[in-house]
């Protein structure tokens, strides 16, 4: 049976998960120009999650006995309590005002180590995070200085990450040229990365039904030989009390 002490860890961790992918979605459609996140309820939605991340992040960080290793290990917690919003509030002016939207994609790269701790399974499921946080932030990027919809600087960013290179649209001015070069030296590494991860994922995967196999027909084998022996030592007794 599960410890109570347990059941409250599960709880905690799918609560926060649930919160980061609220938070997210609500940055992705900000990006996409389908909602405002400065507009309620979205800004009370955002503020709320912010709070209870934040303090999350503090109370760990009191209670940890090695503060320097708890930041460390804690980057991306500490990005996705960024208060862009109330950052934003002070500074709204224009060319200022898009340049704190690049806070919001760091914020989404940080709620993305919230899910990793979350999931904590595979190296795959962290590449994953990483290729998305990649493809993302660059995405922002373009979609802010070219002044484009998110969705297509997202499907740039994706054709720019996997080599394709349609060459419909490409970035004129310099902070979309900065993030076309973050995805030539980040992304198509990670792209290359993640496939050999999916590869060996699905390869132990077929590897470990095979020795499966292989571990059940030993059993087997093993069963067989002690009904054998077995079968000896009784044919061994019949004999002994026929000679007798």
């Amino acid at each position: 049976m599960m410890s109570l002490s347990r059941q409250w860890q599960i709880i905690y961790l799918i609560t926060m998960a649930l919160l980061a992918v609220i938070s997210a979605i609500l940055i992705l459609f900000d990006f996409a120009n389908e909602i405002n996140i400065m507009d309620y309820p979205f800004s009370l939605i955002d503020n709320v999650i912010l709070i209870i991340f934040a303090a999350d992040y503090f109370i760990r960080l009191f209670l940890a006995k090695n503060k320097k290793k708890f930041f460390i290990h804690n980057i991306l917690d500490l990005l996705s309590i960024i208060p862009v919003s109330q950052i934003s509030w002070l500074f709204r002016l224009g060319r200022i005002s898009r340049t704190l939207r690049l806070l919001r994609l760091l914020r989404l790269v940080g709620l993305s180590g919230r899910l990793k701790r979350f999931l904590n399974s595979s190296s795959l499921v962290y590449y994953l995070y990483i290729t998305s946080a990649v493809l993302l932030l660059s995405s922002g990027m373009y979609a802010i200085s070219e002044n484009v919809k998110f969705s297509t600087a997202l499907w740039w960013a994706i054709t720019t990450a996997t080599t394709v290179g349609y060459g419909d649209i490409s970035p004129e001015k310099p902070l979309g040229r900065i993030a076309a070069v973050l995805l030539m030296l980040v992304g198509i590494g990670l792209i290359g990365v993640l496939t050999s991860s999916i590869t060996d994922y699905f390869s132990k995967d077929n590897n470990q039904n095979i020795n499966d196999k292989l571990d059940h027909v030993e059993k087997q084998n093993q069963e067989l030989q002690a009904q054998l022996t077995k079968l000896n030592q009784q044919l061994a007794e019949l004999k002994n009390k026929s000679a007798k």
